[in-house]
């Protein structure tokens, strides 16, 4: 680790943050149909956390990711964003999507709008930013991603763990309270991976409150405060990276930690 103080920050993991959750949610319960996708989840993430999810396909990782920001609703329970319930639509919902930014598997880009043009949009569009204003930004947080020399190719100039980055980036021009990564890397080929991996964990560095959905346990090692481990639509486990990855608690996790990390 290059700062020498990270083990400290790092080991304390839950304790790293203190005050108001700025993402709470409590007894949240989801289905679809009659799959029980979220059983009664209870999480707390505090302001300039990073929570990384783990857990096997199916165990309601990427459901839980996106009822943050309302992209699925709930059936119970209360999630609130900085002390705020999540409101049901409307402006309210616009505004509380424009402090949550997300990054996807897929990259989403608009391909028929250039890479600044795609960065520049929602914080033209939603917050009402002026032109000249957004593109200096979406410029400065390009260069901090990477990729400012293809500002103004077009998405299929480039390639995919260039376009996750510009994904990352358009998230970042809202600037977000929270960023929610819905499996970053899965889409990408593997000497991609690493190249977004490290912009995430930059982010992690500079104190960006964030919430992974991941199957990178490298990155779950290196940047977490704290992995929390789903399994069948429940928090089976939850604890500081060493902890987690070193002594799991429940056999579940044991028995999943010893499928991948053995290859």
């Amino acid at each position: 680790m290059a700062a020498s103080n990270e083990p400290d920050v790092l080991s304390t993991g839950m304790q790293a943050a203190v005050g108001e959750p700025l993402v709470q949610m409590q007894n949240v319960n989801k289905s679809f149909g009659s799959l029980h996708v979220l059983q009664d989840i209870n999480l707390s993430v505090q302001r300039g956390e990073v929570v990384v999810v783990i857990g096997p396909s199916g165990s309601g990782k990427s459901t839980l990711c996106r009822t943050i920001n309302r992209l699925e609703p709930i059936d119970s329970g209360t999630i609130t964003l900085d002390g705020q319930p999540l409101p049901a639509e409307g402006r309210a919902l616009a505004r509380l999507r424009a402090d949550v930014g997300m990054v996807f598997q897929a990259f989403n880009l608009f391909a028929h709008k250039t890479v600044l043009d795609n960065v520049t949009l929602g914080p033209i569009r939603a917050r009402g930013v002026k032109k000249a204003e957004a593109e200096s930004l979406a410029m400065e947080l390009l260069e901090r991603v990477g990729v400012a020399d293809q500002a103004r190719k077009y998405p299929a100039a480039l390639s995919g763990g260039q376009q996750q980055r510009v994904a990352i980036a358009r998230a970042l021009a809202m600037r977000p309270k929270v960023m929610l990564f819905d499996e970053p890397t899965s889409a990408l080929d593997p000497e991609m991976i690493n190249e977004v991996l490290d912009v995430m964990t930059s982010l992690a560095k500079d104190g960006m409150t964030m919430i992974v959905i991941t199957h990178e346990m490298g990155f779950a090692r290196r940047a977490a405060h704290r992995v929390v481990f789903m399994d069948a639509g429940r928090i089976v486990e939850q604890a500081v990276p060493e902890d987690f990855f070193t002594n799991a608690k429940s056999e579940r996790a044991q028995d999943f930690l010893s499928k991948i990390l053995t290859h």
